[in-house]
């Protein structure tokens, strides 16, 4: 059923031009990864805030008030310029190990991950100190996205 799914993605018109076109496919690549990184740098700088670093400059609460719209901005671009990338070559994304590991595995851990404590942070984040939870969790989510991009990094290989 994936492989049908693949197949009618990787075969749409749109897909096929972008696959072609000379300077579309590095374009999405930019795309994909500015968007990663606009992502994943807020992730990250909410979760070491919540590991007790940077105490004297925002409460967590406060922190994640600034950079909450830019964190699911970066989402939305990465997952447009994600998609994207993935349909252009969706026959071999669906069989490679790494990406099943990332995408079906490690990226919905880590996300929901991230919604909890983007959640919770409300709660945990009124005071300079942080609770022993906060984190945990914030170590935890640091290390699922650092388990994230290692999977990805491993997708060119298989």
């Amino acid at each position: 059923m994936m492989a049908s799914i693949a197949h009618y993605l990787q075969n749409l018109p749109l897909i096929l031009w972008l696959g072609s076109a000379d300077h579309a496919y590095p374009f999405i690549q930019l795309t994909h990864f500015g968007g990663l990184s606009l992502w994943v740098s807020t992730c990250i700088i909410l979760d070491i805030r919540l590991l007790g670093f940077g105490k004297d400059l925002l409460t967590p609460k406060k922190l994640l008030d600034t950079i909450f719209v830019w964190n699911w901005v970066g989402l939305l671009i990465a997952v447009t310029g994600g998609f994207t990338l993935f349909c252009i070559g969706a026959g071999g994304y669906v069989v490679n190990p790494a990406f099943q590991v990332k995408i079906y595995m490690l990226l919905p851990v880590a996300l929901l991950t991230h919604i909890f404590v983007q959640w919770k942070t409300r709660e945990w984040g009124q005071t300079e100190e942080t609770p022993a939870i906060a984190k945990a969790f914030g170590g935890f989510e640091l290390l699922m996205w650092m388990s994230v991009m290692t999977a990805a990094i491993w997708i060119p290989n298989f």
